[in-house]
């Protein structure tokens, strides 16, 4: 290469493990046929790295995942012995400003006109923002004071703070491109509607693990 390159762009996909710790998750999986490994899904994510230092990386990231599990009551079935049906569906979208720093080196210049890139970069990183959440359900219930089945949608919807730390490797394909691998927590968590009144606060929190295309800027 015949110059420092002054940031990245990445692209990613992979799974994204959701913790589903909050007292929701353990009424919808008591009530309904669902697990808690359900709310886990493929997740997508991009950003961009602007460099700061040989070591150190100003990055701004995107991500979205979203599960939706189609499910029954356990228990209980409507007045034609048919299964009660619903759907579920969770969705998490965190925008995040973050600092990353490389633990060995990115490459090394020769005379003032030449850089040549390591093979293999090792980072880790923190980052805070907002997360765009939806949890909602649609399908048939039942009233459990008259036993009645009736139809019905509730959402819990709206924006949350958010922090991550993750720690990856950038892996050298060619002169600007790199292959990404990186492991991210994240924490979240919000109060819910009050279509979910009596539920504490949702847990949004998730270990993530993607692969990804990096281009050198």
């Amino acid at each position: 290469m015949f110059k420092v390159p002054t940031g990245s762009w990445t692209l990613r996909a992979g799974v994204d493990h959701a913790l589903a710790g909050s007292d929701i998750y353990t009424f919808v999986t008591r009530q309904l046929t669902l697990k808690r490994n359900d709310f886990s899904s493929a997740t997508f994510g991009t950003n961009f790295a602007f460099r700061m230092s040989p070591a150190s990386d100003i990055v701004v990231d995107f991500s979205y995942a979203r599960s939706s599990q189609g499910s029954e009551f356990r228990d209980w079935v409507d007045n034609n012995n048919q299964p009660i049906e619903q759907t579920t569906t969770l969705r998490r979208m965190p925008i995040t400003l973050g600092l990353r720093h490389y633990l060995t080196s990115r490459g090394r210049a020769i005379g003032r006109f030449a850089w040549i890139p390591a093979r293999r970069a090792l980072y880790i990183g923190v980052g805070g923002g907002m997360m765009e959440y939806k949890f909602g359900q649609s399908g048939d219930f039942i009233d459990f004071e008259t036993l009645q089945v009736f139809h019905d949608e509730y959402t819990s919807q709206g924006w949350t703070p958010t922090a991550h730390a993750n720690a990856g490797l950038d892996i050298v394909l060619g002169s600007w491109t790199l292959l990404n691998l990186e492991a991210r927590y994240t924490w979240a968590q919000a109060p819910m509607s009050s279509d979910f009144h009596g539920f504490n606060q949702i847990d949004l929190s998730g270990l993530a693990l993607t692969a990804g295309l990096s281009l050198r800027l």
